[in-house]
């Protein structure tokens, strides 16, 4: 019963920051048809329970190179709301199901594609993944510290924030436009695009210079002392953001230095480093866990570093039920929380064409006729 019942979504199955986006929308209440490759089997051999991004989806399976195979899917596209496919630019079209038409048959569609280079550009062409595409936007370059190369972060920042969550903005921009006007309109989502303008803040500084081009040289970036992860004792981490003054003058506090000189070396550069190895030698005095009991819930701005187990069983997680199980699988529970019309996970993640007979039903073929589609090899 979540915020987005009554839509309808075709997704076309992939990899990474399209189905991840199918997903939230399905988790917000969205009914998500998966055109499955019919014969395919599911990325990095996975078994359909641990592919966590099939969740509250149907599928259906089908042979999209086979003669009379887009008319199968047009038949899905007609009772759309929107579409999401991450392509290379100019596979759908070969496969007979561009946005023109698409569009000719549902005039209100909001059909939405997901690429790392977007559908124009010197690179549209081109093979790429997520490293790739954080990387042209320049993000990368700032990760890590300065003796060490630009560190990877795990896909999230390009699929899923600069191209998942991008292309769900998009979709539903473009329903409830259509809505309000009946016209559809196709949605070009770019990662390298949306990785750029997720880089709004920081830009925003570097005009003004208060950012330098160069890795961890700046407040938010590892350089401050007061901004980074600190190895303890036990070989755990912990992360300390201490930015507002009132913040730092509390750290100062709780880790038994006041009244040493540091109060006034908060925004002092040339005492970064030199501060930087006084912290780093503070914290490894005790474990990870005596951090926290000392720091943890307290306005220093602090966290441990987890792990993703850990992160399961952190209380705050517990309490805020950021994690559900399904049939024995621990999933990431669906967000944001709504008061009235709470979002849920809908259904344990979907083999491939497990909905076909009835998805095809659904649209209208009889009997025969579904009989038909599977002995032409087409579903």
């Amino acid at each position: 019963m979540g915020p987005l019942q009554g839509i309808r979504i075709v997704e076309f199955a992939g990899i990474g920051p399209g189905p991840f986006c199918g997903m939230l929308l399905a988790d917000l209440g969205a009914e998500v048809v998966l055109v499955d490759r019919k014969g395919g089997s599911l990325p990095f051999n996975a078994q359909p329970k641990y592919d966590l991004t099939r969740r509250g989806k149907r599928s259906i399976a089908v042979d999209l190179k086979q003669p009379g195979a887009a008319e199968v899917v047009l038949r899905l596209i007609e009772k759309a709301d929107g579409l999401i496919e991450g392509f290379r630019p100019g596979v759908m079209e070969r496969l007979g199901l561009g946005p023109d038409v698409c569009l000719a048959r549902n005039a209100r569609l909001a059909y939405g594609r997901l690429t790392g280079w977007g559908q124009t550009g010197p690179l549209a062409q081109a093979a790429g993944h997520d490293i790739n595409y954080v990387a042209l936007s320049g993000i990368l370059f700032h990760g890590g510290h300065a003796a060490s190369p630009p560190a990877v972060p795990p896909t999230v920042v390009g699929d899923i924030g600069g191209g998942a969550m991008f292309m769900a903005v998009g979709i539903l921009s473009g329903i409830l436009r259509a809505r309000a006007s009946g016209q559809g309109q196709v949605i070009d989502t770019a990662i390298t695009d949306s990785c750029a303008l997720m880089s709004t803040l920081v830009q925003g500084m570097r005009v003004q210079g208060l950012w330098a081009d160069r890795r961890q040289a700046n407040a938010l970036d590892g350089a401050a002392h007061w901004y980074d992860c600190y190895e303890c004792a036990d070989g755990g981490w912990i992360s300390v953001g201490a930015l507002e003054p009132q913040f730092y003058q509390l750290l100062l506090v709780k880790c038994g230095l006041t009244g040493q000189g540091l109060e006034g070396a908060q925004f002092d550069l040339n005492r970064w480093p030199e501060l930087k190895l006084r912290f780093a030698e503070l914290f490894r005095t005790r474990t990870r866990d005596q951090w926290c009991a000392l720091l943890e819930g307290t306005d220093v701005c602090f966290a441990p570093v987890l792990s993703f187990a850990e992160a399961q069983r952190h209380p705050h997680n517990v309490a805020r039920h950021a994690y559900v199980d399904i049939e024995g699988v621990a999933h990431p529970a669906p967000a944001p929380k709504f008061s009235v019309t709470p979002a849920e996970v809908g259904s344990p993640p979907v083999d491939v064409g497990t909905q076909t007979q009835e998805l095809l039903e659904m649209v209208g073929y009889g009997a025969a006729e579904v009989e038909a589609l599977k002995a032409s090899g087409i579903v």
